[in-house]
């Protein structure tokens, strides 16, 4: 009743357990017929990974998928924005919107309005599924995607010329009480034949919108049924599938599936409920499934929703009120034999801009009987001239098509997977390959800004952040920190500049061109070979150089091992305390009392105490 009697809008995620084997039809909310549950697919028109699939389903939009395809942009927490809001979660927040776009347009719009404006606008497009059916009325629809993808535009042109659907009708079927057992292995069909209510003027369903199966089931482990429900039209719900980690044996107990894949057909007929049970690990066989009960509840009209009021009733119409008037069986039987025909009228509208010049069937892109540029997407799932081909796709000049790249390419010259131009977010381009990959090959690095392969030196093997940042080399060359020097010969040494081995002496000498016959352990200042490192300086490995190097030690060290700051000799005028030189004119004392303390608890050692007992712990040593 909210909205002023105009109903409340409920959009609902239909669930991201898909790689668990969940199934929205055990979702309460999902299977409310005042809910609109809302799913997702990729970029591509894939099925995600997480994915929920059931009949409740009523439309899609675009979410995230695998790790190379794009994920949705929005805000986020903290006044910022992200473009990695992934899962169902997206989908139904971005129906609401779009909901709330044609309330804006038709504020008059009822809850029924809008699910039958998604019904009629929704687009199976390019969504790949196995299960696409068209219905007894004529609607495309799948357990994945509903109806299709949600048309922000379409719904809202439609809601500006909307007219209120007629009244809903419900029609409560009889209650089926014989207990039936559900054998492993095995499909338990039971059917009804029912006149949906046709003996009442005020619960008459000619024309269905959701279709309810009531039932209570006793089961050792629930998750290994099945239940399907078929419409007298033929049109196959899934009202729940296997679930590998349902391992509950309560069974159900009137517990209520929902399907919309019977929208717009009629009620009256034969129904039957599908029950199969696949035993997944060993059961005990003398305990057997049993379905105690079940009942139908249908949802709809007792007139066609999109017919004009006030006009003549056609011969089909006569024939529909005829059928209805009959015993369920007859009017099962001439509902199937007759087909109700409109007439429709031919566009004599303006084209869209991108329509050739065989013109069109009304003024949109999809409606074109063939493009100026490019057509995209199938005949199956319906076409829209284009003026430039979408990401993930190229153009096709000769057939005026655009036909998609090979998976990962973001755009391509071909649909071949070496001609890729650019890829999809998270994998590199290998420009001399025209690859798309996740992980650059050896001998590349992987360039993060404009996410490229580029080449590493020509002495790398293998490289990291920038072409001369090498991690290991090519043969001939050794590693010195991040770069491949030469591996020089005996009697050679490396020349810093130009980089390369030269020859030299065979005896030690003082120049540089004497270092190669040096012995492991002797020691280079400015790359001359010398037995000990001079005064002032020390012996210190250096990382990537095979003998020790010369360092320098502090100012005012004579003599320093290990480190710079470790003297142990200090030039004149200084004097060694605690490692360190300090000048003879600082050295002195504060408070005798306090400094004979220090001295006695050995804390000559810390510099801040040395600073106010320098004479005391230069004479403790």
């Amino acid at each position: 009743q909210g909205r002023r009697g105009l109903g409340s809008i409920f959009v609902w995620a239909s669930g991201n357990g898909g790689r668990e084997g969940d199934y929205c039809s055990c979702d309460g909310y999902t299977n409310s017929i005042y809910t609109i549950s809302i799913s997702s697919t990729t970029e591509n028109g894939y099925k995600p990974w997480y994915l929920e699939e059931c009949a409740s389903t009523l439309a899609t939009t675009y979410s995230s998928g695998a790790f190379y395809e794009r994920k949705i942009v929005t805000t986020d927490l903290r006044h910022r924005c992200t473009d990695g809001h992934t899962g169902t979660s997206v989908s139904a927040p971005m129906v609401a919107g779009i909901i709330a776009l044609a309330l804006e347009a038709n504020p008059l719009l009822t809850w029924r309005d809008v699910q039958h404006l998604l019904v009629k606008t929704s687009r199976p497009v390019h969504l790949r599924a196995a299960d696409w059916k068209t219905n007894g009325a004529g609607h495309k629809v799948s357990h994945l995607y509903g109806f299709g993808l949600v048309d922000a535009d379409a719904i809202v042109v439609e809601a500006k010329k909307w007219k209120a659907v007629p009244p809903q009708h419900v029609c409560v079927g009889s209650l089926d009480r014989v207990p039936k057992y559900i054998r492993a292995d095995h499909v338990l069909r039971a059917s009804t034949l029912s006149s949906a209510c046709a003996e009442h003027r005020d619960q008459h369903v000619l024309y269905l919108e959701h279709v309810v199966v009531r039932l209570s089931i006793s089961h050792p482990r629930r998750g290994d049924l099945q239940i399907s429900l078929v419409s007298p039209a033929g049109t196959r719900s899934q009202l729940l599938a296997r679930r590998v980690f349902d391992h509950s044996n309560e069974g159900f107990k009137g517990w209520e599936f929902m399907t919309v894949h019977c929208w717009g057909e009629r009620a009256a007929g034969e129904w039957t409920l599908e029950i199969h049970d696949t035993p997944s690990q060993v059961r005990n066989p003398t305990v057997q499934g049993k379905l105690k009960e079940w009942s139908l509840l249908f949802y709809g009209t007792a007139e066609h929703p999109y017919t004009t009021l006030g006009s003549p009733p056609s011969r089909g119409r006569a024939l529909e009120v005829l059928a209805s008037e009959t015993e369920p069986s007859r009017a099962a039987f001439l509902q199937s034999q007759v087909e109700v025909v409109e007439e429709e009228e031919e566009y004599a509208g303006p084209c869209h801009p991108e329509c050739g010049d065989q013109g069109c069937d009304g003024p949109n892109a999809d409606q074109c009987l063939n493009c100026i540029h490019y057509s995209l997407g199938s005949m199956k799932a319906g076409r829209v001239c284009v003026s430039s081909c979408p990401a993930g796709f190229f153009g096709d000049k000769g057939g005026r098509r655009c036909r998609r790249c090979h998976k990962g390419c973001e755009r391509c010259i071909g649909r071949g997977p070496t001609q890729c131009t650019a890829c999809k977010r998270s994998l590199y381009h290998h420009q001399e390959m025209g690859t798309c990959m996740v992980l650059c090959p050896p001998g590349f690095y992987a360039e993060e800004r404009q996410k490229r392969c580029l080449k590493c030196h020509q002495s790398c093997k293998k490289c990291v952040g920038e072409a001369d940042k090498c991690t290991a080399c090519k043969d001939g060359f050794s590693l010195a920190g991040e770069s491949c020097v030469p591996e020089c010969q005996p009697a050679m040494y490396l020349s810093r500049e130009p980089r390369r081995c030269e020859t030299c002496s065979a005896s030690t000498g003082p120049g540089e061109e004497d270092c190669a016959p040096c012995t492991p352990g002797a020691s280079a200042p400015h790359w001359r070979c010398v037995p000990a490192c001079r005064e002032g300086f020390y012996p210190a490995n250096s990382h990537g150089l095979p003998n020790k190097v010369c360092k320098r030690c502090d100012d005012h060290c004579s003599a320093c091992e290990g480190s710079s700051g470790n003297c142990l000799k200090c030039k004149e005028g200084f004097s060694l305390l605690g490692g360190s030189c300090v000048t003879n004119e600082t050295c002195t004392n504060a408070d005798k009392t306090f400094c004979e303390m220090v001295k006695s608890n050995k804390l000559c050692e810390k510099k801040l105490f040395v600073q106010f007992c320098c004479q005391t712990c230069l004479m403790a040593g």
